[in-house]
């Protein structure tokens, strides 16, 4: 196998990462009730238009509004009150000039009618009579047919998140079926002799398998489903053999540990013998997670995260997350929620990587400040504590105190 870890900048990394990538996500049919964060496989569209009759956004009477016209506290209008729309059925009477209506929010405007008076400037003076004392517009407090989507409007794309407000718009439709692109299956694999599940007892040495545990969130909250394959001890075969296994199960493979050019190369080897064309990517100007490595098998991609903890899930979140949202078809994905705030203390650097610093959000004179929180590559703990990681960009040799960074918010 040839020498890599030559490191690329994340962005140039994943890229590379995407030439190779070409599958097409599998549709499946889902009610729309189960459809919330899913991914759309086709285009929607609205079978009818939306509302599909006149109808009032308040309460009030209907009017033809050139019988308003002119009409103030001081002058009021006066119009024949002739009844009251039933909600959820069709007005049985029509509209005539100088005659008003009693109509409800979501009611259906007579024939005549082209706009609506909100009953607050309004008196009834008599029973079958009222006086309009504000002038309303044709179409005031009105949709029309097709106001909220016409028919043949599209109401979704392809390769769309299905949010809260989609689910109710196609319910609106009578939409209750839908095709979304099948939950990829992302096999995770941790490797490394000193690793033990976190049922075990641990010995004077061993550490607790943790990245199967928090990669496998990151992997849920982007959609997939996570695959736990267990630990692969640092013996070649052994390692190949478990791969390989995980990687025919699912539609990618998530290794961590053993991917430092410390561990030379044992993990790079397997993954580069899975299937063609192996490995693209081995080393990112990141930190931490330098080391991670990108790699591609037979169509399925495969990412080897660093066994550090805070490594694990930085690289995680910077390439498996995409990457699941690249099977999933995703045009669009979501953006991390970041805010700007000023750092309370220096922050040293490097230029030429993307530093990732823990960080929790606190309050000085008012104000949200961004506190980093020092600790090594292998301390969960440093996120636990966490609101969030100060990005210092590739370009920067490091922060003052005071100076406003970016903060991307777990």
């Amino acid at each position: 196998m040839p020498e890599f870890f030559n490191v690329l900048p994340p962005d140039e990394a994943l890229a590379k990462l995407f030439e190779h990538l070409t599958s097409t996500p599998q549709p499946e049919t889902i009610h729309v009730a189960d459809g919330l964060d899913r991914v759309t496989t086709e285009s929607i569209r609205a079978s009818v238009s939306i509302p599909s009759f006149p109808r009032s956004t308040m309460d009030g009477y209907a009017v033809n509004a050139r019988d308003t016209f002119g009409a103030s506290q001081t002058l009021p209008t006066y119009l024949s009150l002739i009844g009251e729309v039933p909600m959820g059925a069709a007005p049985n009477f029509d509209l005539k000039p100088t005659q008003a209506a009693l109509v409800h929010t979501g009611g259906m405007i007579p024939k005549g009618a082209d706009a609506v008076v909100m009953i607050e400037v309004t008196q009834r003076i008599r029973e079958n009579e009222i006086e309009v004392l504000k002038a309303v517009a044709p179409n005031e407090n009105v949709l029309q047919i097709g106001d909220d989507i016409g028919e043949g409007g599209e109401v979704v794309s392809a390769g769309h998140i299905l949010r809260a407000q989609d689910l109710g718009g196609l319910a609106a439709l009578g939409i209750t079926q839908i095709k979304v692109a099948r939950k990829p299956r992302i096999a995770l694999l941790a490797t490394g002799d000193e690793v033990v599940a976190p049922e075990s007892e641990i010995s004077l040495g061993q550490i607790r398998d943790v990245n199967s545990y928090s990669v496998a969130g990151q992997i849920v909250r982007a959609g997939g489903v996570p695959v736990r394959c267990g630990i692969a001890p640092d013996q070649f075969d052994q390692l190949k053999s478990k791969a390989a296994q995980a990687l025919s199960d699912a539609d990618a493979l998530v290794l961590s540990a053993g991917s430092s050019v410390s561990a030379r190369d044992m993990t790079a080897d397997v993954i580069h013998q899975l299937g063609k064309p192996g490995i693209l990517v081995h080393g990112v100007a990141v930190k931490p997670g330098k080391p991670t490595i990108l790699a591609v098998a037979n169509g399925k991609p495969v990412i080897g995260l660093p066994g550090n903890p805070v490594s694990a899930m930085v690289c995680a979140e910077l390439f498996v997350v995409p990457t699941i949202y690249r099977l999933l078809g995703c045009k669009t994905p979501p953006t991390n929620r970041s805010v700007n705030l000023r750092v309370t203390h220096n922050i040293a650097s490097q230029a030429g990587r993307v530093d990732y610093v823990p960080a929790r959000i606190i309050q000085r004179d008012g104000e949200d400040w961004v506190e980093p929180i020092f600790g090594k590559s292998n301390q969960i703990f440093t996120l636990i504590f966490a609101d969030g990681m100060i990005i210092i960009g590739r370009d920067s040799n490091g922060m003052q105190s005071g100076e406003v960074a970016e903060v991307r918010l777990f």
